[in-house]
C-alpha cells in the first residue's frame, strides 16, 4: 500500500446486503388482523434507500474520489469478541429454518445469517483497514444494521453489533482507544450495552429522545458503569430538533467529550434516519447537516487521531432523501466538493424549526452534564 493509496477513501459494500428481507409488513407492523398488506414495497427496511446511494454515487461521479471494495464475511472469531456462540448458533439456526424472530422488532427472512455475516464484514473491513493504516478514511455501507443489537439479543432491525465487533477488531490491531459517534435518530442502544464497562471505548449517541427502544432508553443519566462510568455519553434531542440544535449539541457535548478522550480512532454511525422526511423519527436535518456534522468530525479527527476516521452507514428510510443525505457524507469524508445538490433542500429549510424553539432546546441542552462552552 502506497502512502497515496492510503490518503484515497475506501468504500465498503456487498451487493448481496440488498437482499436482506425483514418480511412483509406495513411500516414496521407486520400484515394481519386489521393490518392490511401493503400495495407495494413491505417493511420499512427496504433496500431502496442504499441501493439509490450506491446509484447516485455511481452516477454523479463521487466515487471517483473512492477505491471500491468488497468484504467478505465476516469471521466468526471476530464475532465472539461480542456476541456469545450459543447466540450466533441460534441465529444461524432459525435463518436456516426459514427465518423467523427472535426480537419483535427484528424480523428476518431466511438466509439472513449469511447476509448479516456479509453486512458485519463491510464495517469490519473498513474499520480494520483504517486500524492498521490501509485507509486513512474509509466509508462501508451495512444491511441489516448494528447498533441496536445486544451480546444475545436482536433489535430493531439488527442481528449482529457490526460496529461492536469492528471496534474489537481494531483494538486488537493496536488503536486501543476507540470513539464511536453514533447520530442515528434511534438510540444506539446495542453498542452502549456491549461497551458499557468498558473504559477504553466511548460510546456518544446524538438521538430523538424516547423514539427507539421507546422510553427510558438513552437518557442522559445513562454513563457507565464501573471502571465504564463517564464514558457513555447520551444526548436525547426533542422531536422537530433542526440543524441548528444538532450543530450545537455537536459543537458544545460531542466534540468536547472526544477531544478529552484522545482516541486512537473515530467510528461514525452514520444513521441518515433524522432527515426531515424519514417515517420512523421526527427530526428535521438536511443533506447539509450531515455535511456539515462530517465536516467538524473530519476536523477533529485530524486534531487527534490523524485523520483516522471510518464511517458505517445503517439507519435511514426515506427512499427519496437518503441518498442526498448519504452523499454529503461521502464528499465530505472524501474531502471533495459535492457534486450533487439537494433537491430537498428549500423545502427542509423553510421547515426548520423558529428561534424560539433553537433557544429553548439550547438553554435545555446547556443543563446537559456534558455541555461545554
Amino acid at each position: 500500500m502506497t502512502a497515496a493509496t492510503a490518503t484515497r477513501p475506501a468504500f465498503y459494500f456487498h451487493e448481496q446486503t440488498l437482499w436482506f428481507s425483514a418480511g412483509q409488513s406495513a411500516l414496521v407492523v407486520p400484515v394481519g388482523g386489521w393490518v392490511q398488506p401493503p400495495a407495494s414495497g413491505g417493511h420499512a427496511d427496504s433496500p431502496e434507500p442504499k441501493s439509490r446511494t450506491v446509484s447516485l454515487a455511481a452516477v454523479s461521479g463521487l466515487f471517483n474520489a473512492y477505491d471500491r471494495k468488497v468484504a467478505p464475511e465476516a469471521a466468526r472469531e471476530a464475532l465472539l469478541t461480542i456476541h456469545p456462540a450459543s447466540y450466533l448458533d441460534r441465529l444461524k439456526e432459525v435463518s436456516d429454518a426459514g427465518g423467523g424472530a427472535l426480537h419483535p422488532t427484528a424480523p428476518f427472512a431466511a438466509g439472513s445469517y449469511e447476509i448479516a455475516l456479509l453486512s458485519a464484514g463491510q464495517a469490519l473491513a473498513a474499520v480494520t483497514d483504517v486500524a492498521v493504516g490501509e485507509r486513512r478514511r474509509a466509508y462501508a455501507i451495512t444491511r441489516p444494521s448494528g447498533h441496536h443489537c445486544l451480546p444475545d439479543t436482536p433489535m430493531g432491525f439488527c442481528l449482529l453489533a457490526n460496529v461492536a465487533v469492528a471496534v474489537r477488531a481494531a483494538q486488537a490491531k493496536g488503536r486501543k482507544r476507540i470513539a464511536v459517534i453514533d447520530w442515528d435518530v434511534h438510540h444506539g442502544n446495542g453498542t452502549e450495552a456491549c461497551f458499557y464497562d468498558d473504559p477504553s471505548v466511548l460510546t456518544v449517541s446524538m438521538h430523538q429522545e424516547s423514539c427507539f427502544p421507546p422510553g427510558r432508553s438513552g437518557g442522559a443519566d445513562s454513563r457507565g458503569t464501573g471502571a465504564g462510568e463517564g464514558f457513555n455519553l447520551n444526548v436525547p434531542l426533542w422531536p422537530g430538533s433542526g440543524h441548528a440544535v444538532y450543530m450545537a449539541a455537536l459543537e458544545h457535548i460531542v466534540l468536547p467529550a472526544v477531544a478529552e478522550f484522545a482516541p486512537d480512532m473515530i467510528i461514525v454511525v452514520n444513521g441518515l434516519d433524522a432527515n426531515a422526511v424519514d417515517p420512523l423519527a421526527r427530526m428535521l436535518l438536511h443533506a447539509g447537516s450531515f455535511a456539515a456534522m462530517t465536516e467538524a468530525v473530519s476536523k477533529l479527527s485530524n486534531t487527534v487521531c490523524e485523520g483516522r476516521l471510518a464511517v458505517v452507514q445503517e439507519g435511514g428510510y426515506s427512499d427519496a432523501y437518503v441518498p442526498f443525505c448519504a452523499h454529503a457524507v461521502m464528499a465530505g469524508l472524501a474531502g471533495v466538493s459535492d457534486p450533487v445538490e439537494d433537491p430537498f433542500m428549500g423545502i427542509v429549510d423553510a421547515q426548520q424549526p423558529g428561534a424560539a424553539f433553537n433557544a429553548a432546546h439550547i438553554a435545555a441542552l446547556r443543563q446537559h452534564h456534558g455541555w461545554r462552552d
